[in-house]
């Protein structure tokens, strides 16, 4: 079973951001410039990559299994 999922990469620094955007990187796992993380396509996770989409990265991966 294939499920669409999204690559997110954090290009910007979260220093000096808005403490909520920060928390929310943290919530992701964002931690480092460059670090890259996988995500299951879901409106919660989707939010939130909204709300922080002008530090992040975002392609989508289609026909990936797990």
């Amino acid at each position: 079973m294939s499920k669409d999922k999204v690559k997110v990469t954090l290009i910007k620094s979260k220093h000096g951001r808005n403490p909520i955007h920060t928390l929310t990187l943290k919530a992701l796992g964002l931690s480092r410039i460059g670090m890259t993380r996988n995500f299951k396509k879901s409106p919660a996770v989707l939010g939130m990559l909204d709300q922080v989409r002008y530090l992040l990265k975002v392609e989508e991966i289609k026909g990936s299994e797990e």
